[in-house]
């Protein structure tokens, strides 16, 4: 008896010395959706409880002033993708459910990178880069080119935003459950199919919809979306599941690569509306859906990584989170983000948020752990997602071809803590740009709005040039254009020959 618990210790202890001497580390992004600056502990919330992440950024080192490309979401995933500005690029915006594939299947992208290092390359949840190679598809048949063509070799995604049709899964190229006795048919434009809508049926739906943000068309799981759906009746997933079945598919693609290095793009939904959260987290934040949705977010952190740990991975795996722009509150629905707010600040310190091209439009969480390679603390350095092509490139010994990811710089040093120092340089996208150079951001004059009504955002754009200095003013209260017009023209000039670059 004895020899045998003898003999189970050892196989199980080679066993996890095995999965932790990898000369490669796994890599895992955990992406998130419009989580804001101010929404964790770690990062000053008090109103709201985040301990798996807090944790994550009390063993990790967690960056004050990290970013998005971009101040919404498709255009930073497409950033983060690419190592390209999107600003750049016709059709970047955030994209219907039925649009074509934005990403490039003849450049280097993140995903390709690591899987020519040899890694096993996979996505779970969010996409919104578009599928396909037309708006025009066939929803009843495999759709490509998507996730799997530019370099992923297992996706579990759904197409765009939960707010948007078709409320699908897609696992690589296929409908999850799809049959071809109820075909899907999609439209932005025009209704199709019996569905019931929410401007139609208001007393169907469980969450009502804000006024004049287009979320009053085909009902799914008693939600009003924005577009048309018909049929596929199997295949719609419910919202309180939906972010559940990611967390297991997530699990179950680290399970299975395990023995050979992995990189997993684990793109949660959270806090995106519609915030409609499991019933295990219903009401337990006392912020409304949002908050909810926040702690689930959360739980659903500590669930993956509690799922590393048990395998014998955690030593060996460099991980990533971050969210693809600022928070919104109202973003469509009614469901107590703004009424239960009690006190809670999701930009912090910073104005604006999602849209804006104020600092919370883009200045995002990111946290970085790799135990005992990354040492805990706190950094200022400037960085941001577009460079995890390069600095990744850098970390895998992988040279990046020419004319790919050309806006991508190396910041591996500043991601892993080894220097202080991160880009002395950075674009900020919403709509209209800025600069942000050392201390000082220039936003460019704009005729676009100041202010967003329907979702209560300022929107930083004026029509003369604004000059903030961030060490004294992050909450860029004080426009000192007029008093430094030297340094207003130096980085207006320095802007232009970026844009022309």
């Amino acid at each position: 008896m004895a020899y045998r618990i003898l003999f189970l210790f050892l196989s199980v202890l080679i066993f996890r010395i095995g999965n932790t001497q990898n000369s490669q580390p796994n890599v895992l992004l955990i992406y998130v959706d419009d989580l804001g600056y101010g929404d964790l502990g770690s990062y000053g919330a008090s109103k709201i409880k985040t301990p798996n992440l807090d944790k994550l950024a009390a063993d990790g080192l967690r960056f004050t002033n990290a970013h998005s490309s971009s101040a919404t979401c498709t255009p930073s995933r497409y950033a983060l993708m690419t190592g390209n500005y999107p600003w750049r690029v016709k059709g970047t915006g955030v994209l219907p459910g039925d649009a074509a594939l934005i990403v490039p299947t003849n450049k280097t992208s993140l995903a390709s990178q690591f899987k020519s290092a040899g890694y096993a390359t996979g996505i779970v949840g969010k996409w919104h880069l578009g599928l396909g190679e037309a708006v025009a598809k066939n929803w009843n048949q495999p759709i490509k080119p998507g996730p799997n063509e530019v370099g992923f070799d297992y996706s579990f995604i759904f197409p765009a935003t939960a707010d948007r049709v078709p409320t699908v899964f897609l696992e690589n190229q296929t409908v999850l459950a799809g049959n071809a006795a109820d075909p899907i048919q999609v439209d932005y434009q025009n209704k199709v199919g019996t569905d019931p809508t929410g401007k139609e049926h208001p007393e169907l739906l469980k969450m009502l919809s804000s006024p004049e943000h287009g979320h009053e068309n085909t009902i799914v799981n008693g939600i009003g979306r924005i577009g048309y759906m018909s049929g596929g009746k199997a295949a719609r997933w419910t919202d309180e599941e939906m972010p559940l079945t990611f967390l297991e598919k997530a699990k179950a693609f680290i399970t299975q690569h395990q023995r050979e290095p992995f990189f997993l793009t684990y793109a949660l939904t959270e806090p995106h509306v519609p915030r409609m959260p499991s019933t295990m987290f219903k009401g337990k934040s006392g912020l409304g859906y949002r908050g909810d949705a926040i702690l689930q977010l959360d739980w659903a952190v500590g669930e993956i990584l509690k799922e590393l740990d048990q395998l014998g991975l955690s030593k060996n795996t460099l991980v990533i989170f971050s969210s693809d722009n600022g928070p919104v509150l109202d973003d469509g629905y009614q469901d107590g983000a703004v009424t239960q707010l009690n006190g809670h600040k999701p930009a912090g310190i910073l104005r604006g948020g999602k849209y804006s091209i104020f600092e919370a439009g883009t200045r995002v969480p990111m946290i970085i752990s790799w135990p005992g390679k990354v040492q805990p603390g706190v950094s200022d350095a400037l960085v941001c997602q577009i460079d995890f092509l390069a600095s990744f490139s850098s970390l895998l010994k992988k040279e990046l071809p020419k004319n790919s990811a050309t806006d991508s710089e190396n910041m591996l040093e500043a991601f892993l803590g080894k220097s202080k120092t991160g880009r002395q340089v950075l674009i900020e996208h919403a709509g209209s740009l800025s600069i942000v150079e050392g201390n000082w951001k220039y936003i460019e004059p704009s005729e676009r709005s100041a202010y967003d009504p329907k979702t209560d955002t300022e929107l930083g754009n004026a029509k003369d040039p604004q000059l903030y200095d961030l060490s004294k003013d992050p909450s860029e209260r004080n426009n000192l254009a007029n008093q430094y017009p030297d340094k207003v023209k130096a980085l207006a000039e320095k802007l232009l020959q970026i844009k022309n670059k």
